[in-house]
């Protein structure tokens, strides 16, 4: 176990800390008023940690503090460890970014797609071409989430036991099969949607590497890195440090909620949103990631693949919002494109939020997010734990920081 530490001075760095204070004042603010237990950020330049803040508590009926080495549900988070986990057997020769799914999964050939309808009268049609390995790592792959009630498909998730990306007692490769009975909402390729992608990409790893998902990302990603914290279950001796789970209520208080069990090795692997890791460790894989594959000596991929992961795959420099189905179509959206499980900011001037160009990330639905900003050499990761309604904190997370640089 190993604790995140601030390194350096905000002013060493290149940072403003007076606006880093502020950065602090803000989020501590909802803290103060009930709609967050409490939070860690921690920001980075070159590699050393310029600003670090724990506040508030892990526990709040416990009154247990957030420390530098609590450990968080990072859910989404989880997708770049997974596309990590891809590249590296694509490197290796055992997986091509443009093999058919099929040939790994056969449950996925001949695929259909949605062709008008719903429930019973349901219409599909052969879809135009096979899911690809890429289609899963942007997701093009026409896969959804039941949780989106927005699209036939969605409603036929649901009533597959899909609501929650997994039915209920099924491992990852029984949750992999009943997917592959469900039509695709649209030929793959042809439009984003955010979906149940990466835990397919698990499935293949497992099949491809002939190794369980846990097993593969400890031997292959996590071990190499050092981060001894990171993993689908915690033991014994991490309980202690595990952050309680909360949601948002209808009033904008919090309470606790249960989440994806992680006290003892679950039956389900999520690759899509199973990990659990501290501060110390996810700054480990961001910065193997800004250093383009490498850290400490420790090469765990080339350069080529991190850029390939952190540069834009969406059709023609498409944008979330332009290319993605219509519950993406929202201005938050703008600006950004995909690469392999992260966004990516392809014009500045149209985020939401201050963004520099090249900058890549993703979030978790705990509210949690990290994003690395290669030129001005950032990383910047936020932990909390609750599964919001209305919180949106985000953008002006992303402003605040932003307005710290000062070179």
């Amino acid at each position: 176990m190993a604790r995140l530490r601030q390194e350096v001075d905000p002013g060493e760095a290149g940072l403003d800390g007076k606006a880093l204070d502020r950065l602090d004042r803000h989020v501590a603010h909802y803290v103060d008023e009930g709609r967050l237990p409490g939070f860690l950020v921690a920001v980075s330049r070159g590699g050393r940690v310029a600003h670090l803040t724990a506040y508030g508590r892990r526990d709040v009926a416990a009154g247990l503090p957030v420390e530098a080495d609590t450990l968080w549900r990072i859910y989404s988070m989880t997708k770049p460890v997974t596309a990590v986990a891809v590249l590296l057997l694509v490197e290796e020769g055992r997986l091509s970014l443009d093999d058919p799914l099929e040939r790994h999964l056969p449950a996925f050939a001949e695929p259909r797609v949605y062709d008008g309808g719903s429930g019973a009268g349901m219409r599909t049609r052969p879809a135009a071409g096979p899911v690809l390995i890429r289609h899963l790592l942007t997701h093009t792959a026409g896969l959804t989430f039941g949780f989106y009630y927005r699209h036939p498909v969605d409603a036929l998730y649901r009533e597959s036991g899909l609501e929650y990306s997994v039915p209920p007692g099924a491992d990852l490769a029984q949750t992999v099969e009943v997917y592959a009975r469900m039509p695709l909402q649209f030929d793959p390729g042809t439009q984003w949607n955010y979906s149940v992608a990466s835990n397919v990409l698990g499935r293949v790893v497992e099949v491809v590497s002939g190794q369980p998902l846990d097993a593969f990302f400890s031997e292959r990603i996590l071990r190499p890195l050092g981060m001894t914290d990171t993993g689908f279950h915690i033991g014994p001796e991490q309980a202690g440090r595990l952050a309680e789970l909360y949601g948002e209520t209808d009033e904008g208080g919090i309470e606790p909620v249960p989440g994806l069990p992680v006290h003892g090795r679950p039956r389900f692997l999520s690759g899509s949103g199973g990990l659990v890791s501290s501060a110390y460790d996810f700054h480990r894989f961001m910065e193997m990631l800004r250093r383009g594959g490498e850290l400490d000596g420790v090469r765990l991929l080339s350069a080529g693949s991190v850029g390939m992961m952190t540069r834009n795959q969406l059709p023609g420099d498409a944008t979330l919002r332009s290319f993605g189905a219509p519950v993406h179509q929202e201005p938050g959206n703008d600006g950004l494109g995909f690469g392999f499980n992260v966004s990516v900011v392809t014009d500045s001037s149209r985020t939401l939020a201050p963004s520099s160009l090249g900058t890549y990330g993703w979030t978790g639905v705990a509210t949690t997010a990290f994003w690395v900003d290669p030129g001005h050499e950032l990383t910047v990761q936020f932990m909390t734990q609750v599964r919001p309604k209305t919180l949106k904190i985000f953008p002006e997370l992303r402003r605040l920081v932003h307005e710290a640089l000062v070179r």
